[in-house]
């Protein structure tokens, strides 16, 4: 019996399986498990009237559950967000989300946290937010975008090192760009508790209460009025 070769065939073997399990978590899940909900925004487009200008909310269910024409009075809100999506999904459906909407007064922007639970690196995050806002700036030269960072949560704690990475690459990019602004919650979140107190959420310890939104919304409020001005 020849060992060494057969401890070889199984180094490759685990070498393989490695690169496998790298590439599988760094892919991109389906986009089209989505169709209903953007095939909804589409209808409602299709009966309503755009504001023009709008401040245009996209991102995942962050954004989809906040009631952000509660939440900003007076501003011609339009919200984009869908459930469970990944930066990438966004990309895949910015026809829809985004570039249909005219020239955006401002562009608020949540995702990034289904990416790193799904098992995407914070540099692929860190990709994917430059490839989006490459597409803004390429199709809405001077509107500029507010970032809000992947949320600290009990739910992910776990991951939160990762996320908290992709947060701190990402506001590097917002420092260095006079269009992009970083709405910091992280900050205010972790002020209650690391993780974060249980009652800024929901049963899930994932999605946010309204106590955890009015939170967000001063932050983001104040993020707004500067990028406007």
């Amino acid at each position: 019996m020849n060992v060494p070769r057969l401890f070889k065939t199984a180094f490759l073997i685990l070498i393989l399986q490695l690169l496998y399990t790298v590439a599988h978590a760094q892919s991109d899940p389906d986009p089209h498990r989505f169709d209903d909900e953007i095939d909804s925004f589409r209808y409602w487009d299709a009966k309503n009237a755009i504001p023009d200008d709008p401040i245009l909310f996209v991102g995942s269910s962050s954004i989809r559950m906040w009631k952000t024409a509660e939440s900003f009075p007076g501003l011609p809100v339009v919200n984009r967000g869908f459930g469970g999506a990944h930066i990438s999904d966004m990309l895949f459906f910015k026809q829809d989300i985004l570039l249909k909407y005219k020239k955006p007064a401002c562009i608020v922007m949540y995702c990034g946290g289904n990416d790193v639970a799904g098992g995407k690196s914070a540099e692929r995050v860190v990709q994917d937010f430059k490839t989006w806002w490459a597409v803004v700036r390429d199709n809405f030269p001077g509107t500029p975008l507010v970032y809000i960072p992947i949320k600290p949560c009990p739910n992910r704690w776990r991951i939160w090192e990762e996320e908290s990475k992709a947060n701190r690459m990402i506001k590097k990019i917002c420092e260095d760009d006079a269009l992009l602004y970083y709405a910091d919650i992280a900050a205010p979140m972790l002020q209650t508790g690391q993780p974060p107190a249980n009652d800024l959420f929901l049963d899930d310890k994932l999605h946010m209460s309204d106590k955890g939104y009015k939170m967000w919304t001063a932050v983001v409020q104040k993020a707004i009025e500067e990028a406007l001005e």
